[in-house]
């Protein structure tokens, strides 16, 4: 029996007057869980290789963070470099040492 089909039965149970606690809390349950299904299924999640895609994304989006670090780490220490590289040149003119050189 599909989710569908058990959901049509508790309908018709409750709307028949069975309708008890237990028999709306099923038709909760299964409309949400029909709900979940269709909702995966639009993603294209619905499958059997759902788990390993979402994994796979995960491990993309985790390098992806990684490297975005590192390229902004790399950036900072370029950076500073050059300023330093800069102050070390301005200091060299300001002492005079390329007169000394020639």
């Amino acid at each position: 029996m599909t989710r569908e089909d058990m959901l049509a039965r508790l309908i018709v149970q409750a709307s028949a007057g069975a309708g008890d606690l237990v028999t709306m809390r099923a038709i909760v349950e299964e409309a949400s869980e029909l709900g979940a299904s269709r909702a995966l299924d639009r993603l294209g999640l619905g499958d059997t290789e759902a788990q390993d895609d979402i994994d796979e994304l995960r491990e993309l989006l985790s390098a992806w963070r990684d490297a975005k670090k590192g390229a902004w780490k790399a950036a900072v220490e370029w950076l500073v470099r050059g300023l330093l590289a800069l102050l070390l040149i301005g200091i060299a003119v300001r002492l005079g040492v390329a007169e000394t050189l020639s």
